[in-house]
């Protein structure tokens, strides 16, 4: 903290920002912050708000964390030791409001890195869950890996923010054993990860060959390839902030005592630490171009616009008058041919008017018939009727009968998760063909 240049704070706090901005602009674009209120969607339960509030009062903590300490290390600047040249004014040479600021932006810290666990430890257990279930009378909120989560999150809400008051004696002490403590726990859960991405392309075949819809699988194989690459920047996350931690603690410290080593390793974790979260972000509420093309072009269609229609009775006595154009005359006066042209036909005829007339009337007609019962022909012989189901029905039906876990066929989010399993119903759809009055 105290041996860290101002310029790395400044470093966090513009990449905390745009992270920011990122996650009002996605939200925006998502549902219109709809995902934020209280009662959103048919499975906004418990489980769904918590996941949601939870990723959501992380990154502001964040924020708030390196904003702060940005303004506090410049406003204390730098200061001259012998020995030791032109250094960061040390925790113990700031004023007393400054001091007394550090053991709330630790603890903010704290608590966004324990969420930031919480939402890791859901997606492990989740993506163990999915995996593994190869029976669809499991239940997620009744399985083992979600008591594994729960048990898991309290640990975390609880022991990050006790590691960091434990140690608020001595500020570097606390930096370092919060580092410790973060970053042991994010490398396990990262490690965690590494073994379900090994296996999920097997899965993916899997899923093909139990004839899964294709855009659940490329929706699944989106998350695989964002989950890889957020495996990556986590690892950028952790690791830097691990090797400054447990040099922190040992008697000597050589790396926090070079000021590159130690600037660098902050920057790169702070790169981890955005990107990470910005990915989470995009897997915890999925964007669909498609439907929001779709939904785009509905609105458009609702209000047509009406070409307009020029008529001659539009045209008034005074237009009449001004034209240079000779006026136009009855047929008899103009043509000796009451079949030749004439100015009532001078626009294109209507499509009507090449429609002959019907001597029956046509009732509209609906779809051809899906539905036919047996029937007895005139010679005796039973003709077999036949049952078409809709194609609704057919995925209904099909999800009922698969040996795949209806989360995999209903899925969207780790967090949009239904309450039990959910009750597929099928029906057969009646229809009638064309009637002739």
């Amino acid at each position: 903290m105290s041996h860290t240049s101002p310029a790395t704070y400044l470093f966090w706090s513009v990449m905390s920002c745009l992270l920011g901005g990122f996650l009002v602009f996605h939200l925006w674009k998502f549902d219109r912050f709809k995902c934020m209120r209280w009662d959103n969607g048919p499975y906004a339960g418990a489980f769904k708000r918590l996941m949601t509030y939870t990723y959501l009062l992380s990154v502001p903590c964040i924020m708030t964390y390196s904003i702060g300490f940005a303004v506090i290390k410049y406003k204390e600047g730098l200061v001259v030791l012998p020995g030791f040249g032109i250094i960061p004014r040390p925790w113990q040479l700031w004023s007393e409001t400054h001091q007394n600021a550090i053991l709330p932006l630790y603890l903010l810290f704290t608590i966004a890195w324990a969420l930031e666990m919480v939402t890791h430890l859901e997606e492990l257990c989740f993506w163990l869950f999915l995996v593994n279930s190869g029976s669809v009378k499991q239940d997620w909120f009744r399985s083992l890996y979600f008591k594994t989560w729960i048990g898991g999150s309290l640990i975390a809400v609880i022991y990050m923010p006790l590691v960091t008051v434990f140690t608020r004696s001595d500020p570097l002490k606390c930096e370092a054993f919060t580092f410790l403590a973060g970053s042991l726990g994010s490398l396990s859960l990262t490690l965690w990860f590494i073994p379900i991405l090994w296996t999920f392309p097997s899965f993916l075949q899997t899923l093909k060959h139990n004839h899964v819809d294709i855009r659940t699988i490329v929706r699944l194989t989106t998350f695989h390839e964002l989950n890889c690459l957020r495996i990556v920047f986590r690892l950028a996350f952790v690791c830097p902030l691990l090797v400054l931690a447990v040099d922190g603690i040992r008697p000597h410290q050589h790396i926090n005592e070079s000021m590159i080593w130690t600037e660098l390793l902050a920057c790169i974790s702070a790169i981890g630490c955005v990107i990470s979260s910005a990915i989470t972000l995009v897997v915890f509420f999925p964007r669909s171009v498609e439907s929001e093309l779709q939904s785009r072009n509905a609105t458009r269609e609702k209000t047509p616009s009406r070409p307009a229609v020029r008529r001659d009775s539009d045209l008034s006595d005074v237009d009449s008058l001004a034209s240079p154009y000779p006026q136009k005359q009855a047929p008899s006066a103009m043509y000796s041919d009451p079949e030749a042209q004439s100015p009532m036909h001078e626009y294109p005829p209507l499509e009507s008017e090449h429609q002959p007339k019907s001597a029956t009337l046509e009732v509209p007609s609906g779809p051809q018939p899906v539905f036919s019962p047996n029937r007895r022909a005139a010679s005796g012989v039973v003709v077999q009727g036949n049952v078409t189901l809709t194609e609704q029905a057919v995925h209904a039906h099909g999800q009922r009968m698969s040996t795949v876990h209806p989360f995999v066929h209903n899925f969207t989010s780790p967090i949009d998760l239904m309450d039990g399993a959910q009750q597929m119903r099928w029906y057969v759809k009646r229809e009638y063909g064309r009637r002739v009055v």
